[in-house]
């Protein structure tokens, strides 16, 4: 035992003679230097941002749309983000035949059921989805966004949200955690969060490009305001913490799509996690015990509530480890 703490003494003192290793930055706003058992740990493995992922159903024309789904989790999967999928159990409203285009007659099918598709099973009931256990919240696109989801396919301006959408959307915003939706999925936060900014792409349908550019103007209509932008691009509202990317509402390569997902999820939960070794009495706490995951999305910070302060509002903290994807 004595040989062993020899070994460890001499370890630390080794540790505390070189420079901060990479990631492990001093805070400029004063407090105490990162300590040798802050460095140590820095290496030990952290939990990613927890990311509920809602789905519409299976399939473009009257669910979820699956290259923008499976963009999102590829994306998420990359940034070390533990996903969540979620759907609403409620029949769709109608189902339709991918090939001819046209609604299958007689035929019903169920969201959830078709959803748990995509999350090869492992899917919750959406009624169970609440902000207190989740970071951030990302709604992909396709017609179920608009026929499941809402009543915007039929109804557009006027329409109604399903109620677990709605009370979602209001929850994670009202707790200051990011949104992110693609394609046409804005369109519900423009009807849920008044004075919104989101982007479904370009005003124009330029030579069919942008076949759906009459989507901006009912969302002016709605009260949000609709931002220009490209479809590799995404769009972030500061203020309402909402993160939107056009993907399919553009005529393009499937890669172009997903670079413009892989914008939104990199201004998102992926884009930067810090682990912070808050000073106590005892020193730093250690990465095996207390510290904690803040996330930066949206130009703001969110964590779990009994971590402490954000690193940008605390003094209190001796060494923040920062992982960028």
């Amino acid at each position: 035992m004595a040989a062993f703490r020899a070994l460890a003494a001499s370890r630390l003192a080794v540790t505390a003679g070189f420079a901060p290793r990479p990631g492990l930055w001093p805070l400029p706003f004063g407090g105490p230097a990162p300590s040798s058992r802050a460095a140590l740990h820095a290496s030990a493995p952290r939990p990613g941002p927890r990311v509920a992922v809602v789905l519409s159903g299976c399939g473009v024309y009257d669910g979820t749309e699956l290259h923008e789904a499976s963009s999102i989790l590829v994306h998420l999967s990359r940034g070390g983000a533990e996903v969540q999928i979620f759907a609403p159990d409620v029949p769709q409203m109608h189902v339709i035949d991918h090939i001819k285009g046209q609604p299958s007659e007689g035929e019903t099918r169920n969201v959830l059921t078709e959803s748990a598709r995509i999350a090869r099973g492992k899917i919750t009931d959406l009624a169970k989805l609440t902000a207190v256990n989740h970071d951030a919240a990302i709604f992909p696109g396709g017609f179920g966004a608009a026929k499941n989801l809402s009543t915007f396919a039929v109804d557009g301006g006027t329409c109604k949200v399903n109620r677990d959408v709605e009370r979602v959307l209001k929850e994670f915003h009202q707790a200051g955690k990011p949104i992110g939706l693609c394609c046409i999925a804005p369109v519900l936060a423009a009807k849920v969060l008044r004075g919104v900014e989101v982007t479904v792409g370009h005003e124009q349908e330029e030579g069919g490009k942008w076949p759906h550019a009459g989507t901006a103007e009912v969302i002016k209509a709605l009260g949000a305001k609709h931002c220009v932008m490209g479809v590799t691009e995404a769009h972030v509202d500061q203020k309402n913490k909402v993160v939107t990317t056009p993907a399919f509402m553009c005529d393009t390569a499937l890669h172009h799509i997903h670079d413009g997902i892989g914008a939104m999820v990199r201004k998102g939960p992926a884009a930067q996690r810090c682990c912070v070794h808050a000073w106590s009495r005892e020193g730093c706490w250690t990465q095996s015990t207390l510290s904690c995951v803040w996330v930066f999305w949206a130009g703001a910070w969110t964590g779990p509530s009994h971590c402490p302060p954000a690193p940008h509002q605390s003094r209190n903290v001796c060494a923040v480890h920062c992982v960028y994807s």
